[in-house]
């Protein structure tokens, strides 16, 4: 059974994404997409900004994360059990605008049942979607040393990876898999020889392990390919994102899309005409920063959809 969560979040970035997201004027009219509900506090927001012929869609892998949704008493609302990965199942130009709001919510890093922190013991979980898939615990019961240091270095970008490898592989030789948040935290530190100032030692670890377990940057491209088919024209896309490689991703999809793309082997033919147009850049505010210390590595990027209405 799980435990209920009485944890808050803080959502970054909640002006400036409503603000992205539903730029004025606003049609009378419409279809919206909350990505990721998460706790609901974008999809609060925006609700609040709609016209009252508007219309809002959620999507959230995660069952908690529904039964938050289920709260909101708004005929203009509703929630999908799914990834964002779902999103290409709506409608083609049937989209006004498509919030994206990346990683882990605090209520699913506080919460120990959820194993996703260092910073309190319990399983090693990390699904964000519980009722399907393999726990991290699962999956490290099994894996080869070559897999886990691959996933630790490729996600986590963890230079120690192949160390961190070796260590989990031999502690389940001579004790049995790891089962814990506090057992994988340990033998990390083990591991590890140096760290960056103020960070944990299984930091990237963990946040490799999350990553891998649950998809992120695979949904995250399958997300982003499908917003140019649902999005309509002059449609808003705003993602906001926690690490470099969410932003990574992010940054080259906007780019790549937001110029004419030229058929090299056919030179005279008219270039495609570009999906995108790269409408800014988004950073919390020091203020931001200040209250919730948790916003400091959030971008947001914006871009509309290209071609008339």
């Amino acid at each position: 059974m799980q435990a209920q969560a009485p944890w808050s979040h803080t959502t970054v970035l909640l002006r400036e994404a409503v603000d992205a997201l539903l730029p004025e004027p606003l049609p009378a009219t419409g279809t919206w997409v909350d990505a990721t509900f998460g706790r609901g506090g974008h999809s609060r927001a925006i609700l609040d900004r709609l016209p009252g012929g508007g219309r809002l869609i959620a999507f959230d892998k995660d069952a908690e994360a529904v039964a938050e949704a289920a709260r909101i008493q708004d005929a203009r609302f509703s929630i999908r059990h799914q990834s964002f990965a779902h999103l290409g199942e709506l409608p083609p130009a049937s989209v006004a605008g498509v919030l994206m709001d990346l990683g882990v919510s605090s209520p699913q890093i506080d919460n120990p049942v959820r194993g996703f922190s260092f910073r309190f013991d319990g399983p090693l979980d990390m699904r964000m979607d519980t009722t399907r898939g393999q726990s991290v615990a699962q999956w490290l019961a099994t894996a080869d040393t070559q897999q886990i240091a691959e996933v630790i270095r490729d996600y986590g970008e963890e230079r120690f990876a192949v160390q961190i490898a070796k260590a989990i592989a031999a502690r389940r030789q001579e004790r049995g898999p790891v089962s814990t948040t506090a057992e994988l935290a340990e033998l990390v530190a083990g591991a590890v020889k140096t760290r960056e100032p103020g960070q944990n030692p299984a930091t990237r670890t963990f946040q490799a392990l999350r990553i891998f377990i649950n998809a992120e940057l695979e949904e995250l491209q399958q997300a982003l390919e499908a917003s140019l088919s649902v999005l309509q024209p002059q449609g808003r896309l705003a993602v906001i994102s926690f690490h470099s490689l969410e932003d990574r991703i992010v940054k080259q999809f906007i780019a790549g899309h937001s110029r004419e793309v030229y058929d090299r082997r056919a030179p005279f033919a008219a270039p495609k005409a570009m999906k995108l147009r790269a409408v800014g850049r988004i950073k919390p505010s020091q203020a931001e920063v200040d209250a919730n210390p948790r916003a400091r590595s959030a971008i947001l990027r914006v871009a509309e959809r290209t071609g008339e209405r």
